[in-house]
């Protein structure tokens, strides 16, 4: 929605809320109010520009707070910012869409030659079936591919190459951190229609046993 004449937006009055204030130089390009902002991996909208001091406002909304680790952000933390995709362009990770399902914390760290390796205890243990081995995560934002998965211990790994390393926040976390998890949407898509489709195959199968009976019967 860009413009609407024929209603009141806002009436000026002010109420009770969550702001976030965040400093950035690439994001600011071309920037406007309204636009989608990607904070940590989460979807925000931009209410307050200020191209001098490189700095966006956005607001954090209660479903938003309880399905990440925003509560615990303090002034001077650091945070990966993306702005919104162009559309034609190459998508060399997967489609993150800043829907943040649920947070994670980072169960243990270490390195190998040159990569960082982390494995992340999942805190809703619901989102572990749309977790796969090789399969895409986006965590804090960065689009990022499954290595591991125990269900058991409601844990998944993953690891960082040095390019990666130099780009996101997430090598400055310890064991202990949280991060934000949006798991792969195309997941999410296939449940839901076979969960369409579940109930008729079961029908089918029912309908075709009891033929089968009745036929059996007969001989």
């Amino acid at each position: 929605l860009e413009k609407r004449e024929d209603m009141t937006l806002w009436d000026g009055s002010t109420g009770k809320g969550t702001e976030l204030i965040v400093k950035g130089n690439v994001v600011m390009e071309g920037a406007y109010l309204g636009c989608s902002i990607c904070v940590n991996g989460v979807c925000l909208t931009a209410t307050q520009l200020d191209q001098e001091k490189k700095e966006f406002k956005v607001g954090l909304a209660p479903e938003t707070l309880s399905r990440t680790y925003f509560e615990t952000l303090k002034a001077g933390d650091a945070v990966n910012l993306e702005r919104a995709s162009e559309i034609g362009g190459r998508n060399s990770g997967h489609f993150v869409q800043g829907h943040v399902d649920g947070t994670g914390t980072i169960r243990e760290r270490w390195i190998e030659d040159d990569s960082m390796w982390y494995k992340v205890t999942v805190d809703n243990p619901e989102l572990l079936r749309y977790i796969v081995p090789k399969g895409f995560i986006a965590i804090d934002g960065t689009s990022l591919t499954v290595v591991d998965v125990n269900a058991d211990e409601g844990w998944f790994s993953f690891m960082l190459v040095e390019y990666t390393q130099k780009k996101i926040v997430i090598p400055s976390k310890l064991p202990g951190a949280k991060v934000n998890l949006e798991v792969d949407v195309l997941g999410k898509y296939s449940e839901s229609a076979l969960a369409a489709i579940l109930p008729r195959l079961e029908a089918l199968e029912a309908k075709v046993a009891s033929l089968e009976k009745a036929l059996a019967s007969k001989e």
